[in-house]
C-alpha cells in the first residue's frame, strides 16, 4: 500500500467532490445498495397507542399497539407506518431486511412518533421536619442544612421508585427537561454552561482547597467529585473532607495532580444540597426519590430514564428509520449490520452518565469516556445517519465506528456535557465520511477523528468535510473543532472545506490548543485544505509532532493562520508541506529543522483584503494581493477565473462554497 493516496504537487489530487462522487460508485457497487430486481410491494402494517398487539396490523382500524410486534412479524420488504404518539420501548428486530427488500419503520404523514427511554414517576408526597430527622439518623449532616431549610420551606417532595443501584446512571425529567442531581455549586440547568468552581490557593496532589468549602468536617466525606483541567475531564470519591478542603481518593488521571486556580470541580451524592430548581437527589439504599418543586410534582409531568435504547438493531442489516423522535433513548447498530439508514431522526438526551473514570487510574480510559459507546452508534459497514436533530448527551451526538459508515445533514448540538473525548461526530474506524453537518456547543471537539482498523477489511481514508462546526472547547482545552490523535498514519484522510469558529472556552486562564482542526502527538498522511478559521486561538491548523513525528501532512489553502509544534530535531516532519495560506503561521523554526517545506505563504503583515473579514466572509476582493499567488494543486485549487490559482480556501472569481447542513 502506497504511503499516501494523495498526489504530489501538480499531479493531480483528489477533490472533496471528487471523493464524494467516487464513495458514491463504491455505495453504488456493494450490496447494501443493488437493486437488480424491482422489489415486490412489501406488507404494510400499522402501529398507534391505542392499538392492540392482538390486531392484525394490516389497517389503521387493526394497528397494533407497540412497535416491537411489527418489528416480531415483518419480513424484507415490509414497512412499519407508526402513527403519532408515545412508545415506551425498546425495539428489537426480529429479522433484517435485503438489499433489494429493506425492513422500514416510519412515521406515518404527519405524525409526531417519540420512542422514549423512560417511565413516570409519581406518588410524591412532601417531605417533613420528621421525615429531616429519620434521614439524620443515617445522614447527620441532613440537619441545618440547606435541605432542610428547603423542607421548612415546602419545597421538596419524594416517592418510592427502583431507579437501580447506580446513581450515575439516573437521570429525573420535569416536563421533558432534564433536572440535575444535587451538588455543590449548583450549576444551573444548562447542561453546556454550567457555574463552575475552581480549586483555590493550597491545593495539590490529590486534595483540593477553597475557602468557598464552607461545610464542617467530615459532611463532604464519600461524595463523588467531577474534576476538569486543561484536557482531562475525570470523577473521583472525597476520602476525606473538613471546612476549607476535600481529599480525593486519587489524584486526577493524566495530570496526577490538582491545580490552584485551573481545575474546575464540583461535589455530590449528599441530601444536604438537595435546595434549587431543577435538583433531584436518589438514595438507592432506600429506594427513594426526593424531588426539589417550586409546587406540587402532581402538577407536572416527572420521569426518568429506564432504557437506553429506542432501537437495537446490532443484529439488524437493511432496516431503515425514518421521521421518528428518541427521548432519553439512542439508536445502535452492531459489527455486522449492514445497510442501515436513519433519516429524519429527531433525538434528544441520547445518553447519560456522570461517572467518567469509574475506579480507572490510566489516562486513556479517562478520557475517551463515552466515546466508542454514546449518542447514536453507527457500527459495522454501509450505514449511515442523515437530515437528523441530536441534542443533549452526556457523550456523543453520533459514534461512527465500523468502516465506510456515514454521516451528513445533520444538526448536532449540547452534547458531550461530560467534557471528554465524546464529540459532535466521534469517527472511530476508517473509510467514514463526515460532510455537511452543523455542530454547535459541545463540551470539547465537534467531530473527534481517530483511527483503527476493522479486521478482514481494507482501510482507507476518511473524507471530514463541509461541516460548520462552533461553540467549542467548553468544558475541556488542548481541543479543536476537529481534533485527531495520536501517531496513526491516516492513509490520505481528507479535512477540507469546514468553517470552524467561536469555540467557547469556560476559562480564560489556561486557554492552550484551541484551533480550527488540530493534529495532535504525530499524527500523519493527511491533507488539511481549503478549510476556513475565526476565533481560534492558535489559528485554522495546528499540528503537534511530538512524540513520533507528525509525516507527510499536505496542509494547503487555509484561511485564519495556524501553529506549529515541533521539537527542533530532524526528521520530525518530514513529508510535511504547508503551501497557499493566509494568515500568520507560529512555531516554523522547530519545524522547518524538521524537514517541513513552505511555500507561497501570504506574509504575516500583507492585508489579504477580503470581501468583509468583520462579517467573516474571506473572499478575495480584485485588488487581493492573494490572487495569482498560489502553487497548482489541482483538485485543491481549482476553480479561479485568473491564470494562477488564489492562496486561502476561496478562490478568486469561483462561486463561494458553504457548509454545514442544507434543510
Amino acid at each position: 500500500m502506497s504511503r499516501r493516496w494523495w498526489p504530489r504537487p501538480g499531479k493531480g489530487s483528489w477533490s472533496a467532490a471528487a471523493l464524494l462522487a467516487s464513495l458514491s460508485v463504491v455505495a453504488a457497487a456493494v450490496p447494501a445498495t443493488a437493486h437488480p430486481h424491482k422489489p415486490r410491494a412489501g406488507a404494510v402494517y400499522y402501529v398507534a397507542p391505542s392499538g392492540r398487539d392482538s390486531n392484525k396490523g394490516t389497517t389503521t382500524g387493526q394497528a397494533f399497539q407497540h412497535i416491537q410486534r411489527c418489528a416480531d412479524v415483518m419480513e424484507p420488504g415490509d414497512t412499519c407506518v407508526i402513527q403519532s404518539g408515545t412508545y415506551a420501548e425498546t425495539v428489537v428486530p426480529a429479522r433484517s431486511g435485503t438489499a433489494a427488500l429493506p425492513i422500514t419503520y416510519r412515521a406515518a404523514p404527519g405524525a409526531k412518533v417519540t420512542l422514549s427511554g423512560t417511565a413516570p414517576v409519581r406518588g410524591f408526597s412532601p417531605v417533613t421536619g420528621a421525615d429531616v430527622t429519620e434521614i439524620a439518623k443515617s445522614d447527620p449532616y441532613a440537619q441545618n442544612s440547606a435541605f432542610s431549610d428547603a423542607v421548612a420551606a415546602g419545597h421538596v417532595y419524594s416517592t418510592s421508585v427502583d431507579l437501580g443501584s447506580d446513581v450515575t446512571t439516573v437521570q429525573v425529567f420535569t416536563d421533558k427537561k432534564a433536572g440535575v442531581e444535587a451538588q455543590w455549586p449548583y450549576p444551573g440547568l444548562d447542561l453546556l454552561d454550567p457555574t463552575l468552581q475552581y480549586a483555590g490557593a493550597g491545593s495539590a496532589e490529590a486534595t483540593i482547597a477553597d475557602e468557598a468549602l464552607t461545610r464542617p468536617a467530615g459532611y463532604w466525606d464519600g461524595a463523588r467529585a467531577l474534576t476538569g483541567y486543561w484536557y482531562v475531564s475525570a470523577t473521583g470519591t472525597v476520602k476525606s473532607s473538613t471546612v476549607g478542603s476535600v481529599t480525593l481518593d486519587v489524584a486526577p488521571p493524566c495530570v496526577h495532580k490538582v491545580v490552584p486556580k485551573e481545575t474546575r470541580y464540583a461535589l455530590a451524592g449528599k441530601i444536604g444540597e438537595l435546595s434549587r430548581p431543577g435538583e433531584w437527589f436518589y438514595d438507592p439504599a432506600a429506594k427513594r426519590l426526593y424531588l426539589y418543586s417550586e409546587d406540587s410534582p402532581a402538577a407536572h409531568t416527572i420521569e426518568a430514564k429506564t432504557r437506553a435504547l429506542a432501537f437495537d438493531l446490532t443484529a439488524a442489516s437493511h432496516t431503515t428509520v425514518t421521521g421518528v423522535g428518541l427521548f432519553a433513548s439512542t439508536i445502535k447498530t452492531g459489527p455486522t449490520s449492514t445497510g442501515v439508514t436513519l433519516d429524519g431522526i429527531n433525538g434528544t438526551y441520547l445518553s447519560h452518565y456522570t461517572a467518567i473514570t469509574r475506579g480507572a487510574t490510566d489516562c486513556g480510559s479517562t478520557v475517551t469516556r463515552g466515546v466508542g459507546d454514546t449518542g447514536i452508534v453507527l457500527d459495522g459497514t454501509y450505514n449511515k445517519i442523515v437530515n437528523s436533530n441530536l441534542s443533549l448527551s452526556a457523550g456523543n451526538g453520533i459514534a461512527l465506528r465500523g468502516q465506510n459508515n456515514t454521516a451528513t445533514n445533520n444538526v448536532i448540538h449540547d452534547v458531550d456535557y461530560m467534557g471528554t473525548y465524546a464529540a459532535g461526530v466521534a469517527v472511530q474506524g476508517n473509510s467514514q465520511t463526515v460532510t455537511h453537518n452543523t455542530i454547535s456547543r459541545v463540551g470539547r471537539s465537534g467531530i473527534n477523528l481517530q483511527w483503527n482498523t476493522v479486521e478482514g477489511l481494507t482501510p482507507g481514508k476518511d473524507l471530514i468535510a463541509y461541516n460548520d462546526i462552533s461553540g467549542y472547547a467548553r468544558l475541556s482545552l488542548d481541543v479543536a473543532a476537529i481534533y485527531t490523535c495520536c501517531s496513526a498514519s491516516m492513509m490520505g484522510t481528507s479535512i477540507d472545506h469546514n468553517v470552524l469558529h467561536d469555540p467557547e472556552p469556560a476559562t480564560t486562564l489556561t486557554t492552550f490548543g484551541i484551533s480550527g482542526v488540530y493534529a495532535d502527538n504525530g499524527q500523519s498522511d493527511l491533507v488539511i485544505a481549503n478549510n476556513v478559521g475565526w476565533g481560534n486561538r492558535e489559528g485554522t491548523v495546528m499540528l503537534n509532532g511530538l512524540g513520533t513525528g507528525s509525516h507527510n501532512n499536505g496542509v494547503y489553502n487555509n484561511t485564519g493562520g495556524m501553529t506549529l509544534f515541533y521539537v527542533k530535531e530532524p526528521g520530525q516532519s518530514t513529508g510535511t508541506e504547508i503551501y497557499n495560506t493566509i494568515g500568520t503561521i507560529r512555531g516554523l523554526t522547530g519545524a522547518t529543522d524538521g524537514g517541513l517545506v513552505l511555500s507561497n505563504n501570504l506574509p504575516a503583515e500583507t492585508d489579504p483584503l477580503f470581501v468583509d473579514a468583520a462579517g467573516h466572509d474571506y473572499r478575495l476582493t480584485a485588488d487581493s494581493p492573494a490572487r495569482n499567488q498560489a502553487i497548482a494543486l489541482p483538485g485543491i485549487n481549482d476553480g479561479s477565473t485568473d491564470a494562477t490559482p488564489s492562496l486561502g480556501a476561496y478562490q478568486y472569481g469561483a462561486p463561494k462554497w458553504t457548509a454545514g447542513a442544507r434543510r
